[in-house]
């Protein structure tokens, strides 16, 4: 049975861009029911334990047809807020050393990447996230993936993302998303995603 991770910092400590409030409520509730729901369609069809969270989406072909999709989706949704957790601190940080220099060459600085992950946030249709992946070389690229998709699935690497579904703002921002993007890189950190990022070019 997979155990939820635990929340990197206090539910408060995304105040005033998050609220408490939408914190609790989004780890408490929506993100657990995906791990609920993930370990009972496991369990329902005596698939539990046969790969790590990270590898079901690439062996999702080792598991009972009939529960595919719900493995599947509920695997997404735990492992898209895990990152979504990773991605926020109290304690804002960016990218450095060689995710840093990947970026600068890609992207000619921190600012434009920066610019282009918010641009291409605002463009999602529906609910879903924007990711910050990468592949086994080490390219970056920022992708937008609706419902509980995950950039693992596309054997791409995620780094970095955004929750865009309404649950992850609506209590404070309604319907202005945009505000809710902007503010999200006040507590933006890539704490995990430097480290993510020099796992893999480390490898080649």
């Amino acid at each position: 049975m997979y155990e939820m991770m635990p929340l990197p910092y206090l539910y408060n400590a995304l105040e005033p861009d998050i609220e408490t409030e939408i914190v609790d409520i989004h780890y408490n509730k929506h993100h657990k029911n995906y791990m609920n729901n993930l370990n009972e369609a496991l369990s329902r069809s005596n698939s539990m334990n046969k790969h790590t969270l990270e590898e079901i989406p690439n062996h999702i072909e080792d598991y009972p047809l009939p529960d595919r999709g719900d493995i599947l989706y509920n695997a997404g949704g735990v492992l898209n807020h895990d990152l979504y957790w990773n991605s926020m601190s109290e304690n804002k940080s960016n990218p450095k050393g060689n995710l840093l220099n990947k970026i600068n060459i890609q992207y000619g600085n921190f600012e434009n990447f920066r610019k282009d992950f918010i641009d291409r946030a605002k463009h999602l249709v529906g609910s879903g996230y924007t990711f910050l992946v990468t592949n086994n070389r080490g390219d970056l690229t920022i992708v937008n993936m609706i419902n509980q998709e995950t950039p693992l699935s596309y054997n791409l690497i995620p780094l970095f993302n955004i929750d865009l579904w309404e649950h992850a703002y609506y209590l404070q921002y309604k319907n202005d998303r945009n505000s809710y993007i902007e503010n999200f890189w006040n507590k933006a950190n890539f704490d995990y995603a430097n480290k993510k990022y020099d796992e893999i070019v480390n490898k080649r």
